[in-house]
C-alpha cells in the first residue's frame, strides 16, 4: 500500500484539529505543528471541507476545526476525502475487475485487501489518535513481529 504525502498530511492535520477540538486552529498553527507546507495544507483543508470533515471561519477568531466530533471521523474518511477510494486497481473498484484464466481469483485478492484496509482504517478514529490508544482489534496485528519487517525495496 502506498500512502501519498497528501493523505499523510491530511491525517496529520486532522489529528491536530482533533487535539484542539472544538477550538479552531489557524492554518499556520497546523502547518508549523506538523511541518506541512502551508499552500499544500490549504489545498488539503479545502478537500476536507468539501467532504464535510472540516469547517472554516474567516477573521480574528476564525480558523479550521473538525466538522464532527473526533470519535465520529475515521482515518478512512480522511483518506477518501483527499484520495478517493481506499483500494483501486488501475482506477477501478476491485469488484468491477475481471481476469481470465488462472488470474481469475486475483480479483478476490484485491477485494480481501480492501476489506483488511477497511478493518483498520474505518475502525480507527481521530479520537483514538489523540488519546494514543488504537482499537483493540489492531493490537494482535502490531504484536506480530513480522508486521515490523520490511520486505522488498
Amino acid at each position: 500500500m502506498h500512502i501519498t504525502a497528501r493523505a499523510d498530511y491530511a491525517l496529520r492535520a486532522a489529528i491536530e484539529m482533533a487535539a484542539s477540538w472544538p477550538q479552531p486552529l489557524k492554518g499556520e498553527q497546523i502547518s508549523e505543528a506538523q511541518d506541512i507546507p502551508i499552500k499544500f495544507l490549504e489545498s488539503i483543508l479545502l478537500d476536507l471541507k468539501r467532504a464535510g470533515l472540516v469547517r472554516t471561519q474567516r477573521g480574528q477568531a476564525g480558523g479550521y476545526w473538525l466538522g464532527r466530533e473526533p470519535a465520529e471521523i475515521s482515518l478512512a474518511d480522511i483518506i477518501r476525502a483527499v484520495e478517493g477510494p481506499l483500494a483501486n486497481v488501475r482506477g477501478m473498484s476491485p469488484e468491477e475487475i475481471t481476469y481470465k484464466g488462472r488470474a481469475a481469483t486475483l480479483r478476490d485478492v484485491w477485494v480481501a485487501l480492501r476489506a483488511n484496509m477497511r478493518a483498520v482504517l474505518e475502525t480507527t478514529t481521530l479520537a483514538h489518535m489523540v488519546r494514543g490508544e488504537l482499537p483493540e482489534q489492531l493490537h494482535p496485528l502490531l504484536q506480530d513481529p513480522d508486521a515490523w519487517v520490511r520486505r522488498g525495496r
